[in-house]
């Protein structure tokens, strides 16, 4: 690997590294950002839907940013944009400003979508030119940098640090990362393959977008990181109080689980590409889907909070893997790579996003253990689909599927 591409990688780990810290770091502060506000938990629920609407409409733009401009330039309008976003935030907490708090929350969702989206494709490319794996990798600097955050979080929380203070300081430390990472990553990453593509008499747009999950192979890895996302999702946002009011564990104690889960989700990312390397995409996400079942089923099941809270690591070590090595099947394809690759992203980010509120509502009819048989359900499913992962007779194989051996 030459000293170019080691510099465009290690780019795309210090960015991933600092994105997972301000989003732990925000997380971290909700508690305090709702004191400051003054209003009840319905009212924050509607100032953190900003974060979601703001997410959603940056992971569907990315892809058509890409396609017209290139990875590098999504990338600088979204780290732009989350530096923005948290200033905002940070100021508009410091004066009680719920409005304020709501569209600085949208910036940051934005900008961070259309960013994660543009380094998962810069990612894959990264995977073609170097033939090893790269994404798990890159997402474990971002499960790295949420234990960080939320480990810094509770450090400045009880040192009473104002909530102002800390996310500037954190939009400090995500503005030079980004600074560093754009000038580091090469332009035209995803344009070059969108430009050749336009030749061709296919829909152009988002008609083009949507018109590759016409692709059986591509619908079925989608349907893959539906899942596993959802699984990652359920977790990140229901796992402490599902420890709470379903084992009757103290808050404290629901914190620590969540914690659990995020350094299992660290482990199993950056320990997958040996085992992606030596046994292949297919058998890895299958057996990773399987563990995350058993994971779930222990939560959810046993009667034991410690042994529910034993179970979170094979949850995360379950859960670890399915995105990024979803994204790295759908990157490999010879032709509209970086289109196959904001498609699959745009639902993995879907699951992530609107999964876990759909299963709060339905956690008010059933509560929280009955409503993550959901989540169960969709692994086993997952599990079943794993051969769209192999590539196919037009697909060359990938750095995370070995070649056959020879007869």
């Amino acid at each position: 690997m030459d000293a170019a591409t080691r510099r465009w990688r290690a780019a795309l780990f210090v960015f991933m590294l600092a994105a997972g810290t301000g989003v732990a770091s925000w997380v971290a502060r909700t508690p305090a950002v709702r004191d400051g506000l003054d209003v009840s938990t319905g009212a924050m629920g509607l100032v953190l839907f900003g974060l979601s609407t703001g997410s959603m409409a940056g992971v569907t733009a990315s892809g058509h940013l890409v396609r017209r401009r290139g990875g590098r330039a999504a990338i600088t309008a979204g780290v732009t944009l989350v530096v923005a976003g948290l200033l905002i935030v940070a100021g508009s907490a410091s004066l009680a400003l719920a409005a304020g708090v709501f569209c600085g929350l949208a910036l940051f969702g934005f900008g961070l979508g259309l960013a994660e989206v543009a380094f998962n494709i810069e990612g894959a490319a990264i995977e073609g030119v170097i033939g090893r794996p790269v994404l798990p990798v890159l997402h474990g600097c971002f499960s790295l940098g949420t234990v960080a955050g939320a480990l810094l979080g509770m450090g400045l929380v009880a040192v009473r640090l104002p909530v102002g203070w800390h996310l500037a300081a954190v939009a400090v430390l995500v503005a030079a990362a980004g600074s560093w990472s754009v000038l580091s990553i090469p332009p035209g990453t995803g344009r070059e393959t969108a430009t050749a593509a336009t030749a061709a008499p296919e829909p152009g747009g988002w008609r083009r977008q949507l018109s590759v999950w016409r692709d059986r192979r591509l619908a079925f890895i989608g349907l893959i990181v539906l899942a596993m996302a959802f699984a990652e999702g359920a977790a990140n946002d229901w796992l402490p109080l599902l420890m709470v009011d379903g084992h009757h564990v103290s808050a404290t104690a629901g914190s620590l689980t969540f914690l659990v889960f995020a350094a299992a989700m660290t482990l199993g990312r950056f320990t997958g590409g040996p085992l992606l390397e030596r046994f292949g995409r297919v058998q890895v996400v299958r057996v990773s889907a399987l563990v995350a079942v058993v994971g779930v089923a222990g939560v959810i099941l046993s009667p034991s909070p410690l042994v529910a809270g034993a179970a979170t690591v094979l949850w995360g070590l379950g859960a670890s893997l399915g995105f990024p090595v979803t994204l790295s099947a759908a990157g490999d394809h010879p032709h509209d790579a970086a289109t196959r690759v904001a498609a699959v992203a745009t639902a993995g980010y879907v699951a992530f996003l609107v999964g876990p509120p759909t299963l709060g509502l339905l956690a008010d009819h059933l509560g929280l253990r009955a409503t993550m048989t959901v989540v169960l359900a969709l692994l086993l499913v997952a599990a079943t689909l794993t051969g769209a992962l192999a590539p196919t007779p037009a697909t060359p194989a990938t750095p995370t599927d070995p070649a056959p051996a020879p007869q």
